[in-house]
């Protein structure tokens, strides 16, 4: 088949996006466009090839034999256009735009950032923090660093680092009570944000199924950081990520009575649309920060 100034490029693009969402809605809402302008538009690609690309049933759709064959391509294929216009466009006025967890954007990006800054001195930097996932599809941002199980459809990305937790307390709190020993000795003292299941998930790990934290406010502070800062001032046991506050445990500022730690399955994952994967900034960044985080992590 022969490509014509009048090839349905547009109806592509809509291919492109059911194929990833598998939703002529989600598709839609990607586009900018009603569901029924979308299932026209594949219509009029089945047509131009002569097959059908999607099996429809009632409240769903799957790519069939032929649209399983032409999807990898399509989504291949603009994605090479948008690095040819990224090419021409991600000049010296770029902005890269960052959405990070508040923790993850405290406790490391803010003490590393300014290396990327060193070797990228073009490219600006616009850093946004949320505990929210974003949509890209809605909301501008480059890259997101995600507290997740792993990626979601039409994401790529890498996974930075396990996020483990464990109690950590003062120093000094701990001595107030004659030390911790068992895992019940911190019950005696004020738990910092105690509505957080991950409290119950540790305890459980450490042989206390039933820790009554029911007893303390069921405080939500939003970000591991506030919750350190507590700790760090003796107002009570925060649940932490050790590696988020190795140098205040170096500085003997907080103190981690014990080794077992829980994770409840979710990482730290730097992700990003797949079809921007190549995108020069977005390259350069995920480039940076894998290195970055090679050579500062722990021994």
């Amino acid at each position: 088949m022969k490509l014509s100034r009048n090839f349905p490029l547009n109806a592509l693009r809509v291919f492109d996006a059911a194929a990833r969402h598998g939703s002529f809605t989600r598709a839609g809402d990607e586009l900018g466009m009603t569901q029924t302008a979308v299932s026209y538009q594949i219509k009029l690609l089945e047509e131009r090839i002569g097959e059908p690309l999607f099996l429809r049933r009632p409240r769903q759709i799957s790519l069939s034999d032929a649209g399983e064959r032409l999807a990898p391509k399509v989504g291949e294929a603009f994605s090479m256009l948008q690095d040819a216009v990224a090419s021409v466009s991600d000049d010296a006025g770029a902005t890269l735009v960052i959405h990070s967890t508040p923790t993850f954007a405290l406790q490391w990006l803010s003490r590393h950032l300014g290396s990327f800054q060193l070797k990228h001195p073009n490219i600006a930097v616009r850093l946004e923090t949320s505990a929210t996932i974003i949509d890209f599809a809605r909301e501008q941002a480059d890259i997101a660093i995600r507290w997740t199980k792993g990626l979601s459809p039409g994401l790529d990305g890498h996974r930075l680092m396990s996020l483990d937790f464990a109690p950590m307390l003062s120093p000094k709190l701990a001595e107030s009570i004659g030390g911790i020993r068992e895992p019940a000795d911190l019950l005696k003292l004020p738990i910092i944000s105690a509505g957080d299941p991950l409290w119950r998930d540790w305890f459980a790990g450490a042989g206390i199924n039933d820790p009554g934290l029911e007893r303390y406010p069921k405080n939500e502070l939003g970000t591991q950081t506030v919750d350190a800062g507590m700790a760090m001032v003796g107002q009570g046991v925060a649940i932490l990520n050790p590696g988020h506050f190795a140098e205040e445990v170096a500085a003997g500022r907080l103190y981690q009575p014990f080794e077992f730690t829980y994770n409840d399955g979710r990482d730290y994952w730097l992700v990003y649309p797949e079809n921007r994967r190549n995108v020069p900034r977005i390259r350069a960044f995920r480039t940076w920060i894998l290195e970055e985080l090679k050579c500062t992590a722990p021994a």
